[in-house]
């Protein structure tokens, strides 16, 4: 059975990779608090004290907008720890998976999809860091495997943490009356978190290099959002926008190594089936 150490492991990703792939991977956790405040040193010493035959990196700091407001915090959590790992990983002998984001492709023309080899300029924070990460990360140890995640999603339940993702939005939009607002020229895909950790297994065997990671999306984000609300069986207020934005990804690539998410439109149907709530469809 695969050693893997999962970075995270009580985060959204993390803790459902802890459950959901128990059994079929050896998988070990960092003492709680560690990814925080350790320094390098002390981070690869653990690294290598654990040994394991691979390092899956869920561990970020992922809001957008307190990235935008905190650069310095974000370049440690998303440029520095991921070199970090990387140099452990080097020193171990160990293969390291690490999440990247599809907000790399923030900021370029057009509705997509992008592939992994479009030229990028991202248009945000969070975007330029987990870009420089993949280079760097890359230059330094050329097996690593980066994950250009879409937005994820899951419903409460399984005992573990939850974070504000779009059904859940669109649940409390509908309870409280407020109305959401979705542009009508915004592209990406979103995808069941579960669905994603699932392809994990396959996405530790690929070769080295950058991948666009989660399901497709050939619809705008207010239609999504209406397609979300049919299969959820609520109707809250939805407003349309009109500003542009596209981080829709061709998943070609992924495909090729033995990855498979539903198509957005068709993931959140899974969902409600694991979930149960079988009258919803």
């Amino acid at each position: 059975m695969k050693r893997v150490l999962v970075t995270g492991a009580g985060g959204f990703v993390g803790a459902r990779v802890m459950q959901q792939l128990s059994g079929r991977l050896e998988l070990l956790a960092l003492p709680r608090g560690l990814m925080a405040r350790a320094e390098q040193e002390e981070l690869q010493t653990a690294v290598q004290q654990l040994h394991p035959a691979a390092i899956l990196h869920t561990a970020a700091l992922s809001d957008t907008g307190y990235c935008e407001a905190h650069p310095e915090e974000s370049y440690r959590a998303n440029v520095e720890v991921p070199l970090w790992l990387a140099e452990a990983a080097r020193n171990t002998g160990a293969r390291l998976v690490a999440f990247s984001s599809d907000q790399v492709y923030a900021g370029l023309p057009g509705d997509g999809s992008f592939d992994e080899n479009v030229p990028l300029s991202p248009a945000n924070v969070y975007g330029r860091h987990k870009r420089e990460a993949e280079l760097r990360v890359l230059d330094q140890l050329p097996d690593a495997v980066l994950l250009r995640a879409t937005w994820l999603y899951d419903l409460p339940g399984y005992g573990l943490p939850i974070r504000g993702n779009l059904p859940l939005n669109l649940w409390r939009a509908a309870r409280t009356g407020q109305a959401m607002r979705f542009s009508c020229r915004d592209y990406r895909g979103v995808t069941y978190v579960r669905q994603a950790v699932e392809n994990l297994l396959p996405a530790l065997e690929l070769p080295g290099g950058v991948y666009n990671f989660g399901s497709e999306n050939d619809t705008d984000m207010y239609t999504t959002a209406r397609q979300f609300c049919t299969v959820l069986g609520i109707d809250p207020p939805l407003e349309q926008a009109d500003w542009s934005r596209s981080l829709r990804m061709d998943t070609r690539k992924a495909q090729a190594g033995g990855l498979a998410f539903d198509p957005t439109r068709e993931g959140i149907r899974r969902c409600v089936a694991d979930y149960g709530l079988t009258d919803l469809l």
